[in-house]
């Protein structure tokens, strides 16, 4: 059962690779956007961490040791 082949117009080949486009676009989008947030919250925490422990080490340099002796 052969069909008669339709016509392919250049319209039909614009419009399916618009399709695909579309497809790949919003597929790439999300998977960026998923992978931006990520190296977003690796780097907060990074620089959290960073900033403790410069804090830290400053504090404990400025701090007065009160050495109590009885007598």
């Amino acid at each position: 059962m052969n069909a008669v082949p339709e016509e392919i117009s250049p319209q039909d080949i614009e419009h399916k690779f618009r399709e695909l486009q579309t497809d790949v676009v919003s597929t790439v989008g999300a998977e960026v956007r998923s992978y931006a947030i990520a190296a977003g919250a690796v780097l907060f925490v990074t620089v959290m961490t960073i900033a403790y422990v410069v804090g830290r080490r400053r504090g404990r340099k400025r701090s007065t040791v009160v050495e109590i002796r009885r007598m």
